[in-house]
């Protein structure tokens, strides 16, 4: 009886074939978990060079990197958004190494995946329509989570998704959809606060002055120069000088003006070539700043 019941113990660690029962442990998906380690150097290296003022390899004063590094969009919630991608990668290369069941890793790994495709898609657009530019390193990390949602689409597991395609799809495609209307609104003027009165009438001032503001659409420096408005910068005295993007012949005005570095101001014959502070235009102009509301 004794040994009917050590062999019946002996059978439940050793099934016939003599193959090994899963303890339900998993093993980590070294694959994700590697792509996922690319993507936290890409943005890590990214993340110290926003930090430390340095630019990274390859991304040289003037070039498409350079504007688009320099940019509003690479800052979110006052981090770089590098940051915020180290952080996508490392979540999801923690789920790929310690969350032990099949499918609910699987459904969060998609998940991840698909946010992060949508927001480098995303930002590779509006560096191409608002910027006119194109970052190697920003392309790099698009090609890295690509290649995560590809791996993790070909390694589903045959419950996957655990429910019908279509409403599965629709959920992705929807949580990807307001991540990307959320950036887009942070970074466009849609939730900008009303005109700032002082701002406005200063704005005002430089125009009736004679001041002259000479920008390009896709200079970052211009971009920060008008962030100081606020809503009262379309009442600046703006003149685009790139009206055909960057790399193209500069408006007549601006060459007849001798427009050589983006932004740069005339005032009373004099020219700055640097972002102003209001408060320095208010001195330069004879505009009272302490004498308007704010």
């Amino acid at each position: 009886m004794a040994k009917a019941r050590r062999k019946s113990k002996g059978s439940s660690q050793m099934p016939k074939g003599g193959a090994t029962v899963a303890t339900g442990r998993r093993e980590p998906d070294w694959l994700v978990a590697g792509l996922a380690l690319v993507g936290v150097a890409i943005t890590g290296y990214l993340t110290a060079g926003a930090w430390l003022s340095a630019a990274p390899a390859f991304c040289a004063e003037g070039s498409g990197c350079d504007l688009i590094q320099q940019s509003e969009w690479s800052i979110l919630l006052g981090m770089p958004i590098a940051l915020w991608g180290l952080l996508l990668y490392a979540l999801i290369g923690l789920i790929a190494w310690r969350m032990p069941s099949r499918l609910k890793r699987w459904r969060r790994l998609w998940f991840l995946a698909f946010i992060g495709v949508s927001i480098s898609l995303y930002l590779t657009a509006v560096g191409w329509w608002f910027l006119d530019a194109f970052c190697p390193w920003c392309l790099l990390s698009l090609a890295t989570i690509s290649a995560l949602l590809i791996v993790v689409f070909l390694r589903r597991p045959a419950t996957a998704p655990g429910m019908a395609w279509g409403p599965w799809l629709l959920r992705s495609g929807g949580a990807g959809l307001a991540v990307v209307v959320a950036l887009h609104l942070y970074s466009s003027d849609l939730l900008s606060l009303p005109e700032n009165p002082r701002l406005a009438a200063l704005a005002t001032h430089l125009e009736e002055s004679g001041a002259q503001y000479y920008g390009a659409f896709w200079c970052p420096s211009c971009q920060r120069q008008k962030r100081l408005f606020g809503a009262a910068k379309d009442r600046l005295p703006y003149v685009e000088c790139s009206p055909g993007g960057r790399g193209t012949p500069r408006a007549q005005v601006c060459v007849a003006a001798g427009i050589a570095t983006y932004p740069t101001w005339i005032i009373h014959g004099r020219r700055f070539e640097e972002v102003l502070q209001p408060r320095e235009l208010a001195q330069l102009t004879g505009f009272d700043w302490d004498g308007h509301g704010r």
